[in-house]
């Protein structure tokens, strides 16, 4: 398996990938909105808050993370971590997890501070995340699964309590995400 930063040349394969895996797990029409979220994120977030990683095998892409750009009410430099996409027939054997820490470890020499999720809080915590409240960085929108807002330092510093709106990039920027 190789893992590379994505660039877009990879914007098919990748979209055609978070379809097929968001089908497979969700149903069709989930897989829909998440191939045309994948589509937003890459056309309409600029290139500085934008970083993805993809994982592929026999120069086919079987796995593909993004974090983009999250401005807190600090000068906390953070990341989210959203989506992730691994091919349905790979899950289970780590690949996620890999690819998240090849991720985590090029946003360490960029020197971001802040990586932060919205997903299921046994699997992100595999990989170094910890449950975080609302009140300790606010999210966007109001979420409907708290338990699921989740975060991890890069800096070696405790997670700050960061009083005060974050945004995320615009497509990430609906209610129904969150």
């Amino acid at each position: 398996m190789k893992l590379s930063l994505f660039n877009l040349s990879l914007a098919k394969p990748v979209t055609d990938l978070f379809e097929q895996v968001f089908s497979d797990s969700e149903g069709a029409e989930e897989g829909k909105v998440i191939g045309d979220l994948v589509t937003n994120i890459i056309s309409s977030t600029p290139e500085q808050d934008l970083i993805g990683f993809v994982a592929s095998t026999n120069e086919q892409v079987v796995g593909c993370i993004f974090f983009s750009r999250m401005l807190l009410a600090s000068d906390d430099v953070a990341f989210i971590l959203s989506p992730v996409a691994i091919a349905t027939d790979q899950q289970g054997q780590g690949l996620g997890q890999q690819l998240i820490n090849h991720g985590i470890e090029q946003l360490k020499k960029l020197e971001v501070d802040i990586v932060i999720t919205y997903g299921d809080p046994n699997f992100y915590g595999k990989v170094g995340f910890t449950q975080i409240s609302e009140q300790q960085i606010e999210a966007p929108f109001k979420l409907g699964h708290p338990e699921g807002w989740l975060a991890q330092s890069l800096s070696g510093r405790t997670i700050p309590s960061i009083e005060g709106a974050s945004q995320c990039i615009a497509a990430l920027n609906k209610p129904e995400y969150w």
